[in-house]
């Protein structure tokens, strides 16, 4: 079940929110766990059972922590948050990356790893990690350990951002999972919130994506260099606002249970280098990151080579986290090369560039990485690339370009403003009682226009529920 259809809008939200506001607060989280054990059951059936496992193991496992740190046995503690490590990945790799192994063995004249065609649990990047840092927030002292396995079955199963983030970590949302403070203002807030972020999916990202899907889908032959630039930009489009729209209603939907949820998205395209896109884009994952690899690593705190060897650990994660493909590793390999640079010597030259030079650089890099991301056969990554750059002697452009463009102008325009601060910067102006009358037409409209949408569903994909 995905936020975007009118089952989880009309049906099951409906009736959680129903139920949930309408039962005494003591009740309030077992209502919540049956809910998203619900909500995770309709898409994955029998793989509910793996989100159970990973629960009571994680579970147990902060307990042991807690236990091993109160009498002073630190050596038990790094062994309970060890294995509590070594179960979640092992987990992951397992359904994730051994028919990815295998086949790569197999391809090299290795036979001793069978494929078996593992089905991929939707969202078990997101909730491994989450369940995976717990233990260590609990040995660091960061978070107590929790004592109601219900309370943790919440926090694991938390429908609102359980197939496709953001990344929530323990400390951060423990102390709203023993209580919180649920408000008509939040109530209010999340449902703006969870109405912009179903406008960017249904409006802008599903629209959008048509065009890349287009150019995708065409032989190298019928490309012009033009026409890949556009497709790439489609997609570029396309991936910000299907997964920063899946963000904000996650947020929106936490609000209106109580929750409030760090914000996973801050207008990256408007970076002005690579550096700063990083702590702009999907900043749950970066920061996780951070603090659970990065800075156990040793971070900058070493000598350069193992310094630059750390963010290259870091970074084939990144990639490699993604997907089960060779090219999220290249696309992870690609972003590590470019802060290399930027770390050396790019960002001291750009300091002196003019502001559009610094943004331009950005988009542009960020753009080829997006082609990287999305085209997972080498050879037609190669041949896009090639026709984008020039390479492969096809036509600057042609007469399906121009339809495109024309086509999707509108759409692209609007893409390009909301991937601004802009718009928010103009409604803040406005007087207090302009931005209500403004906000409940937006709602409203926006609902009644994103119902349509809802009802027809003929294309609706949500990229991140894949990784």
């Amino acid at each position: 079940m995905v936020f975007s259809t009118p089952i989880f809008m009309f049906y099951f939200l409906a009736l959680t929110l129903a139920v949930y506001y309408v039962v005494p607060r003591k009740l309030r989280n077992p209502v919540l766990l049956c809910a998203s054990l619900f909500f995770y059951w309709w898409g994955e059936r029998v793989f509910v059972a793996i989100m159970f496992l990973s629960t009571a193991i994680d579970y147990t496992h902060g307990l042991l922590v807690e236990r091993c740190k109160a009498k002073g046995n630190d050596k038990g503690a790094r062994r309970a948050v060890a294995s509590s490590v070594i179960f979640n990945l092992a987990l992951l790799c397992f359904f994730k990356y051994w028919d990815f192994i295998a086949g790569s063995l197999q391809a090299a004249g290795l036979t001793f790893m069978p494929v078996l065609n593992i089905h991929l649990p939707i969202g078990i990047s997101f909730y491994t990690f989450q369940t995976m840092s717990y233990t260590i927030d609990v040995y660091r002292g960061d978070a107590r350990a929790q004592r109601s396995i219900l309370n943790f079955g919440t926090f694991v199963t938390l429908f609102p951002q359980l197939i496709a983030g953001p990344i929530i970590k323990y400390k951060d949302l423990g102390d709203q999972i023993d209580a919180r403070t649920c408000s008509t203002e939040r109530f209010a807030s999340g449902v703006q919130l969870l109405m912009v972020g179903l406008g960017k999916k249904l409006l802008l990202a599903n629209n959008v994506g048509m065009l890349w899907d287009s150019y995708k889908a065409m032989a190298p032959a019928e490309l012009t260099v033009a026409g890949a630039w556009l497709g790439v930009l489609a997609f570029t489009f396309q991936i910000y606002f299907d997964f920063s729209g899946y963000s904000d209603m996650a947020v929106g939907l936490g609000r209106m249970l109580g929750f409030e949820f760090l914000p996973n998205f801050n207008y990256p395209y408007i970076s002005k280098s690579i550096t700063e896109f990083w702590r702009r884009w999907h900043i749950s994952l970066s920061t996780w990151f951070r603090e659970y690899l990065y800075i156990p690593l040793g971070g900058n705190r070493r000598s350069k080579p193992r310094w630059m060897f750390n963010l290259l650990v870091v970074w084939a994660a990144t990639g490699i986290w993604h997907g089960a493909s060779w090219n999220f590793l290249l696309w992870g390999l690609y972003f590590f090369a470019l802060l290399m640079a930027e770390k050396f010597f790019l960002l001291r030259l750009l300091e002196r560039a003019p502001a559009l030079v610094r943004h331009l650089y950005t988009l542009f890099f960020v753009m080829v990485s997006w082609a990287i991301f999305d085209l997972r056969d080498f050879s037609q990554l190669g041949a896009y690339l090639k026709v984008m750059f020039g390479l492969s002697g096809a036509a600057l452009l042609d007469l399906t370009f121009f339809y495109h463009v024309t086509s999707y102008l509108p759409i692209l325009f609007v893409s390009a403003l909301a991937s601004t601060p802009l718009g928010r910067a103009a409604y803040r102006r406005l007087g207090t009682r302009a931005q209500q009358v403004l906000c409940t037409l937006l709602i409203a409209g926006g609902l009644l226009v994103c119902t349509a949408y809802l009802v027809d569903g003929t294309y609706n994909p949500f990229l991140y529920s894949n990784f």
